[in-house]
């Protein structure tokens, strides 16, 4: 935009551009922040639908985030963990404007995006960490996989028609073994992803863990399991007895998005991450009170539309304030800069 002087700041743009309404939205962010004088990058895959010439692109891999102030995501929970991807290596922290359906990792929606981008402008954020998973795949001593997951990591049966046979381990010790449809390996953001499908537990930011949750298994034990971050989970593929196979061959996904292929006799192991994936938490109004970010569990009241009707809650409630928990963001002052702390969970 011409006669608008630069500030050296710099923001990295990921879209969902099959969505016409994802279009729109980051035009609409584009438009606001080249007004404040903050460049925008894109993707390459991406530039033409969003409006960008190649000089404003960049090949999508780990370079694609560095020297950016913050990713900023339009789109749903996938395009959010896609983006991830870029942010991560970069520790760059994340902003979504959730197009999707539950949309738990991202911050602002729709109706928020004035104020949301505003915000960014005024850097009133600040800046979380989200745990991470980093999952080895092996093969009779040979690795497989060396990745990692936000959300969780599943071993999935292939054979629709047969069960996927497992052992479990916890921390080198076996725990059951599983006739089952696979099992997920979650972190606190994913608890409200597919491991909360699978029938895990909800678990609260402030828990640092790792979960485990069996997907339909036929066994005497077969629950949800919580178990200490500094923990290592592990799950066998069981392969052959007598020379004869005993299952079908599985596969591991890291997020929906990452896949390997595991034969009869893989082992694949999880522990707590090395690098985690940093996220920007805006300016809400809860109630009286204002904050950076909004609490978990009006978070959950939102987003699974739960019913509160009757709460009186401690004196001094207003409840026409208390039913409008998202909106307002950035129409308030919340302070300057970025610091870090806890972890919320996330939907994918």
């Amino acid at each position: 935009m011409t006669g608008v002087r630069t500030t050296g700041r710099t923001i990295l743009l990921v879209a969902h551009t099959g969505r016409p309404a994802a279009l729109r939205v980051a035009s609409i962010v584009v438009a606001r922040l080249a007004t404040a004088g903050i460049t925008v990058r894109v993707l390459e895959p991406e530039a033409a639908e969003l409006g960008f010439d190649s000089s404003a692109a960049v090949p999508v891999s780990d370079a694609a985030a560095e020297g950016a102030e913050v990713v900023l995501v339009v789109g749903g929970d996938g395009t959010l963990l896609r983006a991830a991807e870029l942010a991560r290596p970069a520790g760059v922290p994340l902003l979504g404007v959730n197009l999707g359906h539950v949309g738990f990792l991202a911050e602002a929606e729709p109706e928020d995006l004035p104020a949301a981008v505003d915000s960014v402008v005024a850097r009133k954020y600040e800046v979380e960490e989200r745990m991470t998973i980093d999952v080895t795949a092996r093969l009779d001593g040979e690795t497989l996989a060396l990745t990692w997951a936000l959300n969780e990591a599943t071993v999935e049966k292939t054979a629709r028609e047969r069960m996927l046979d497992l052992v479990t381990e916890v921390d080198g010790r076996p725990l059951s073994r599983w006739g089952c449809d696979g099992v997920v390996f979650a972190t606190p953001t994913g608890s409200t992803a597919y491991a909360f499908s699978a029938g895990g537990p909800v678990v609260w930011p402030e828990v640092e863990a790792l979960l485990l949750v069996p997907i339909s298994a036929h066994a005497l034990f077969a629950r949800p399991m919580v178990v200490s971050p500094r923990s290592v989970l592990a799950a066998e593929v069981i392969g052959t007895v007598g020379g004869q196979s005993e299952t079908a061959g599985a596969v591991l996904w890291c997020d929906g998005r990452r896949k390997v292929d595991l034969p009869p006799g893989s082992r694949i192991e999880i522990q707590r991450g090395v690098s985690p994936v940093l996220l920007a938490r805006l300016p809400v109004r809860t109630g009286r009170e204002v904050r950076i970010g909004a609490p978990f569990t009006d978070r959950l009241v939102e987003k699974f539309g739960l019913p509160v009707a009757g709460w009186r809650g401690q004196g001094g409630y207003d409840r026409a304030e208390h039913e409008m928990p998202f909106h307002g963001r950035g129409q308030v002052q919340a302070g300057d800069g970025q610091s870090s702390g806890g972890q919320e969970g996330g939907h994918a």
